[in-house]
């Protein structure tokens, strides 16, 4: 009964969806709807793992469906459901993904590349200032990536400052940036160290450093000391909203202040990110151009009216006008356009928008971890055949196309790898889930912890530091759903036995960057209902993992060893990722599966991703990949602790029976051979010694797009090509191969 009202209902919600930001009442009523849908969620997830409570599922069926009787009489004429049919612009995508030229502006492009490339041979400053969603990062990395720069500096190096700064990220930013070296070594490194590096890489060079998003002057005194001036022309680039900044450096310089786009320049770009290299239809002109001008120059206020636009009919663009016009006198216009961009939105893609207040602001976000949490979360629905994980990319792309989301870092095919939120965007996305109740952030630790936001937040996101009491903050929450942490920091762990006052409904948990120091936090298995768990630095999982029959989702970070999974971990029906993250440059981390009484053991029949550490004898080779019938991405290497990780192993390593595998990396299995399944779309090999004549068994694959051939994992001088081998190849890449001269 529950259901069927919850189902009229969301139907209901939908049809006041666009009304309800303007009527008092409608949105009342929305809040009660979810308040009650919320209430009927937890009562279910408590009966199911034996918990009373209180309130009765008989109470909350009778107020949902009070509300359901209610619905006509709030809807009194008030609102009429609008039907639109989307624009399709098969441009739109490329120009989320790709464009990132600037429109107008090559003479400011020109005029900050003279500045940093002539006048004095002393250490100088090149402010950009300017209002935010004026382009000022855009410009910088422009200027920065220009061949007369490129060419004119030996070091180049690029920093995200912002608010919340430390300066060991600056300092680690910088040198990832300006050097060819791994960015492990430096993450590991202390302060001065890192100082002490910067000025090592920088002495003797003509640098040029861009310090982006620069809030106060602060930051500079503290990096300054780490910076060389050896009077050969080097510069610093900053971008900042605020114009007297420049004042407090020495020596002073002159900001170039940003300007507005033209009428006509926005009206350029705006046809540029909705049709591409097309034309405008005629039709569509006059408004078009009425809507860039109500843009007032800004562009990012172009590219979200640009997102709004590709999704609403061409008779509706008048009333995107219309919208414009009633905000364009206020202030903090870029905000009243993302609060439009916000109100267009399908509901199920405004979820997935706000949550990522649970992030960092400028932070750059794993792509695939990301899909990860929104599936734990429940904010995806599969549609039209395809999985959860392919749902939810298209959710993040539709997010992309509205330019609510920007795309950092590519594939090696052109998907999207790693994204970024403007800053202007985060701060809306905290600010609008705090309103609505969906997450609350807590920024600072007091004693005792004090709230401003909701009374029980189903979603926190909290600092990780040395005065925040993890378990004391579920206390706290009894009905927290999701649990984030940020910040790195040592886990203070909790001697007292909690039992059963944890909140059993918790389903997301992400440890951030708290090293556990090798031991798996106990309380965690009493989570019976976690979906996704992150960790970092933990060595093995306890058998009472088999708790968390729910799981979905086990990431542990920086192990730097095998990570033991018990024999439990075979009952855990639901697992369907499984992944050992390192820094980059590092040899993979991996699980080591339980082998004692592999034929009597279920299989795990939705396990996707995996992360393996594995000894290469076949009897144990072969036995667990039959266990695994789904899985997709696959990552291999051999363990430390094998028998043959110190000799060849001689042997030939079948994958050819995993019929859905379409992603393979093989990492240390030296003079081993291999046998790959046909359906096989991408392949990395590292590290395995094989001679090039083995090379012909790949090249037979019928639908191979992508290899990478990595660090020796091929021996000799010569590669012979054979005609028709690799029919369906996209992309190579080549990496410490040893050929002939």
């Amino acid at each position: 009964m529950i259901q069927k009202d919850l189902v009229f209902l969301r139907s209901f919600l939908e049809n006041i969806k666009e009304q309800r930001y303007q009527n008092g009442k409608l949105q009342a009523f929305w809040s009660h709807v979810m308040e009650a849908a919320y209430k009927a969620e937890l009562l279910i997830d408590l009966a199911l793992v034996g918990d009373k409570c209180e309130d009765s599922l008989d109470a909350v069926s009778r107020d949902i469906n009070l509300l359901k009787i209610g619905a006509p009489e709030i809807h009194n004429g008030q609102t009429q459901r609008v039907n639109k049919t989307s624009l399709h612009i098969p441009s739109q995508l490329a120009a989320a993904m790709h464009d990132e030229d600037l429109v107008g502006l090559d003479d400011e492009v020109e005029t900050i590349t003279h500045r940093l490339t002539r006048g004095s041979k002393q250490l100088n400053v090149v402010p950009i200032v300017g209002m935010s969603g004026l382009g000022k990062t855009t410009l910088a990395n422009k200027v920065y990536t220009a061949p007369s720069v490129r060419s004119h500096f030996h070091v180049r190096g690029w920093c995200r400052v912002s608010q919340t700064y430390s300066i060991r990220s600056m300092l680690v930013e910088l040198l990832c940036s300006s050097s060819s070296e791994s960015s492990n070594g430096y993450l590991k490194m202390d302060e001065n160290d890192l100082v002490m590096k910067l000025r090592q890489v920088l002495l003797r060079s003509r640098y040029l450093l861009v310090l982006d998003d620069l809030w106060d002057v602060e930051a500079w005194n503290l990096l300054e000391k780490s910076l060389p001036n050896d009077a050969n022309g080097s510069r610093i680039l900053f971008t900042s909203r605020y114009q007297d900044l420049s004042l407090h450096f020495e020596p002073n310089s002159e900001p170039h202040h940003l300007r507005h786009l033209t009428d006509e320049e926005s009206w350029k770009l705006l046809q540029r990110k909705l049709f591409g290299t097309e034309d405008c239809p005629a039709t569509l002109s006059e408004v078009g151009s009425q809507i860039a001008k109500l843009c007032q120059g800004l562009p990012l206020a172009v590219v979200l009216v640009a997102g709004i636009l590709a999704t609403t009919a061409q008779d509706s663009w008048e009333e995107v006008a219309k919208s414009l016009s009633s905000i364009v006198l206020e202030d903090e216009y870029c905000k009243k356009t993302l609060e439009l961009s916000y109100s267009h939105l399908p509901n199920y893609l405004k979820s997935c928008l706000l949550y990522f207040a649970a992030f960092q602001e400028d932070e750059v976000i794993n792509v695939q971890r990301l899909l990860w949490l929104w599936i734990a979360e429940r904010f995806v629905q599969q549609a039209g055949g395809k999985s959860l994980e392919e749902a939810a990319y298209d959710y993040l792309m539709a997010l992309i196309n509205r330019s609510l989301v920007m795309v950092i870092r590519q594939t090696i095919v052109g998907g999207a790898k790693a994204c970024l939120l403007h800053d202007l965007v985060y701060e809306f996305c905290v600010e609008k889930a705090k309103e609505e109740s969906f997450l609350y952030v807590i920024h600072n630790w007091k004693a005792p912890l004090s709230l401003t936001g909701p009374s029980n937040p189903y979603r926190v996101c909290v600092p990780n530091t040395r005065e925040s009491k993890i378990w004391e903050l579920m206390l706290i929450f009894p009905n927290l759903r999701s649990l984030i942490l940020f910040g790195e920091d040592d886990f203070k762990h909790e001697e007292e036995d909690l039992g059963i006052l944890l909140p059993k409904l918790l389903r997301v948990l992400d440890f951030g960057n708290s090293d556990f120091r090798y031991s798996f936090p106990r309380e965690v298995v009493l989570l019976v209902h976690l979906r996704y768990l992150a960790l970092t630095g933990i060595t093995y999982i306890p058998s009472a993992i088999a708790n968390l029959s729910r799981l979905e989702t086990l990431i542990v970070e920086d192990a730097n060893f095998d990570i033991e999974l018990p024999s439990t971990i075979w009952n855990i029906k639901t697992l369907s990722h499984l992944r050992a993250l390192t820094y980059p440059g590092v040899a993979p981390d991996g699980f080591t599966f339980p082998v004692g009484s592999l034929e009597v053991s279920p299989n795990l029949d939705h396990l996707d991703t995996l992360d393996l550490a594995i000894d290469p004898s076949p009897q144990i080779l072969q036995k667990i990949p039959r266990k695994l019938p789904s899985i997709r991405r696959l990552k291999c290497r051999q363990s430390y602790g094998s028998r043959e990780a110190t000799r060849n192993c001689n042997e030939i390593l079948e994958f050819d029976g995993l019929s859905q595998l379409e992603s393979l990396h093989l990492f240390g299995f030296r003079g081993c051979g291999f046998k790959f399944p046909l359906n096989l779309k991408k392949l990395a090999l590292s590290y395995n010694g094989q001679p090039w004549s083995e090379i012909s068994t790949i090249g037979k694959l019928p639908n191979l797009e992508v290899l990478k051939l990595l660090d020796r994992c091929f021996v000799g001088e010569e590669w012979v090509m054979k005609e028709g081998e690799f029919p369906k190849l996209r992309v190579l890449k080549l990496s410490r191969l040893k050929f002939r001269n």
